[in-house]
């Protein structure tokens, strides 16, 4: 399994019948939940239908958002309210089910020698395209965190970040980054 993985990050699973890995790779985000619609499915009945998602950015960073799940996901025991980063070999825990996420380093990195002069070059591509960027966020969400339980508090982000998820793929768009309460989506409009 770990020639699959590589350098890849992923999701370790234990269960009774062995270890399951959850390769993440290929796209910008997984969906988590005991659905069969979700990218990573984990049967589990503590699990909410739709649980939780797991965002790469364009840094490589990764972000846990819980989708308001009824139990709750957890890093490292904390309750995760709004999107917070994980690292490699933190424990990730959806309703009862536990799982570690990994990023392996990659192991030969600076070691490859650089004789080519092509390998050096680098060169800019240049394209122009009528593009929106929408950033929305939700208003007096400050003044929410300080007056909402923490259970509460993220249940109902968890719900704004599906619906307005939904409202944005409807649109012809994606969730581009979850920034605290705000989402960011990207539209480009025409052919060029």
């Amino acid at each position: 399994m770990d020639i699959l993985l590589g350098q890849n990050p992923y999701l370790l699973l234990h269960t009774e019948k062995g270890q399951r890995f959850f390769p993440l790779v290929g796209r910008a985000y997984w969906t988590i939940g005991r659905s069969k619609d979700n990218d990573i499915v984990i049967k589990d009945h503590c699990i909410s239908r739709n649980h939780a998602i797991l965002q790469s950015t364009e840094t490589g960073d990764f972000y846990l958002i819980d989708l308001g799940s009824r139990n709750g996901t957890f890093v490292n025991g904390r309750r995760v309210a709004i999107p917070v980063t994980i690292h490699s070999k933190e424990q990730i825990t959806f309703g009862k089910t536990e799982v570690q996420f990994y990023r392996p380093t990659p192991t030969n990195a600076g070691k490859q020698p650089r004789h080519l002069e092509w390998d050096t070059l680098t060169s800019a591509v240049h394209e122009r395209c009528l593009t929106s960027v929408m950033v929305v966020d939700m208003r007096n969400f400050t003044a929410l965190t300080r007056q909402l339980d923490e259970k509460v508090l993220s249940s109902l982000i968890g719900n704004w970040f599906r619906h307005a998820g939904n409202i944005i793929r409807s649109s012809g768009s994606w969730v581009d980054k979850y920034i605290g309460d705000a989402i960011m989506a990207i539209w480009f409009h025409g052919q060029q």
